[in-house]
């Protein structure tokens, strides 16, 4: 047999894609209360971390990484962490002297 005699079903399974098993993953909900800049306990956790990027503020605290921005920016005014580098998009700091 040819390609033109085989059965359309055939044709039509060939051709589906297999899906690639994306599993369902919960999604957590994020803080929107800005933590207390003043606490020691959060200074201390702060100081612990080498880099400190919007990102890794947001998974260690539970927060949205666009509050996580504006705290980085609120620590870095009052001298809690400096600018290490970093671009337009994402800004990289490090724990200061407290």
């Amino acid at each position: 047999m040819n390609d033109s005699q085989t059965n359309p079903e055939q044709k039509q399974q060939a051709k589906k894609p297999k899906a690639k098993g994306k599993g369902e993953f919960e999604k957590k909900e994020r803080s929107m209360r800005m933590p207390d800049i003043n606490d020691e306990k959060f200074l201390s956790e702060v100081s612990k971390m080498t880099a400190l990027t919007p990102y890794s503020l947001a998974s260690q605290f539970n927060l949205k990484v666009s509050l996580a921005k504006d705290l980085l920016e609120e620590l870095s005014k009052k001298h809690v962490v400096k600018s290490a580098g970093g671009n337009a998009r994402v800004r990289i700091y490090q724990a200061g002297a407290a």
